[in-house]
């Protein structure tokens, strides 16, 4: 993944996220990791795994591709 798409990860994470009105905690909580975890994937400086990115979508009732999708 290239930093841009990282970025942009993050980014729609976070958007998304919002948009279903959680906190960084209790999305971090739904996904059993830590709220740090969160934060810095939406910061765009973790990658998560296609596991916990599929878990995230479910949780944002989403279909995973849209995190790759410009805003």
């Amino acid at each position: 993944m290239t930093n841009s798409s990282i970025k942009l990860v993050g980014k729609n994470v976070r958007k998304y996220r919002k948009l279903r009105n959680l906190s960084q905690e209790k999305l971090s909580e739904l996904v059993d990791v830590t709220t740090d975890y969160i934060s810095l994937i939406e910061l765009g400086k973790r990658v998560p795994s296609l596991k916990r990115l599929y878990k995230i979508a479910e949780i944002l009732d989403i279909e995973p591709y849209k995190f790759l999708k410009e805003i």
